[in-house]
Order: structure tokens, then sequence, then C-alpha cells
């Protein structure tokens, strides 16, 4: 199945879980550190009603709000800026069509903030495109193929296994997020 069929099929935990992950994979660009959505990660385990999703939430933008003036990225401030824009645009509700827009725009946003910290142009763009909808990964870098398979590993995981696919969800995104940080160290000492 591709990435945006499995979006479209996922559940509300699956959604929440996909937007977390790849907000994760994307928190160096934002000055945080590992543990930075630890909290808002606590909260998928149950239904969208249980836990404090909306007060996590709120209380995770305003300490990376805080970090994101300390962020040191080095030649990728449009990659930061979609960053920004997925926390930004989290919903304070986990469960509705806001919560869908708002995991397919962290999927498209997160391969965007690879493909640019990769320096591929138009042509790699208008690849990711036809991966996202056919799977297809044909002419595109090694690390736009990572993080395209680390998004459909979380979804499938969590569509398997519920709430116990998100431990491994979590080790998938710890990897993504060592990737991406190694990547905008070599994007900044290029633009250095």
């Amino acid at each position: 199945m591709s990435l945006e069929e499995l979006i479209a099929q996922a559940d509300e935990r699956g959604l929440a879980v996909s937007g977390v992950a790849c907000l994760d994979r994307c928190v160096p660009l934002l000055g945080g550190d590992d543990e930075a959505l630890r909290p808002l990660w606590g909260t998928l385990a149950g239904g969208p009603s249980d836990g404090d999703w909306g007060e996590v939430l709120r209380q995770t933008r305003e300490k990376l709000d805080a970090a994101a003036g300390e962020a040191a990225v080095g030649g990728a401030d449009e990659a930061a800026e979609l960053a920004r824009g997925m926390l930004a645009t989290a919903p304070l509700d986990r469960s509705g069509t806001a919560l869908r827009q708002w995991a397919d725009r962290c999927s498209a946003d997160a391969l965007r903030i690879h493909l640019l910290l990769d320096g591929g142009g138009d042509a790699a763009a208008t690849g990711l495109t036809a991966a996202r909808r056919e799977g297809r990964t044909d002419g595109l870098s090694p690390l736009l193929v990572a993080e395209l398979r680390r998004q459909t590993a979380v979804l499938e995981l969590v569509a398997a296994h519920g709430a116990a696919g998100l431990r491994s969800a979590l080790e998938v995104s710890t990897e993504g997020r060592r990737v991406l940080r190694a990547a905008v160290s070599r994007r900044s000492r290029r633009d250095a």
C-alpha cells in the first residue's frame, strides 16, 4: 500500500502517531532535545478522549517555541519553517478531519524537509509526489527513501498492533531523528 493509502485508511491513533512521529524526527530543527515530544507520545496509548492530548500539545509548543530561538540549523531555514508549521498546525482535538489533514501535511512536510536537507531540486520534489501516491522510489536519494520507509513503517506498526505498536513506532522515529540530525550537521558544514 502507498503512503497516501495508509494515511487514508489510518484510524485516529494511527494518524496521531504518524503526525507525532514525523514531528519527532524533525525536532532537531526546532532546537528540541530527544525527550521534547516524549509527553506527547505518552498521550497516544489511550483513545482520543483519554489523556490530555490538547494540554500536553500546548506545553510542548511552549517548550519548543522557547527552544527555537536557540536552534542552530545553519542553512536549513526553510526546513525549520516547515517543522514549525507541523507543530503549529497540530489539532488540539485528537479526532476528526483536522487530525487526518495534519497527519497528511506532516508526512508531506517531513519528506520536503528531507529533500531540502539533501539538496534535491524540482525533479526530486516531483518524485516525492509519486513516491507518496504510488510507492515508487526511482530516482530518490537514500535519505528520502529512508524517510518514506520510516513513515510507512510507523503507520503499518500502529495499524497492525494498535497501542502495542507505539514502542516500535517510537524506535523508528528515534532512528530517523538521528539521521536528520546528521543531515542538518552535514548541511551546516557544507553551507559554512
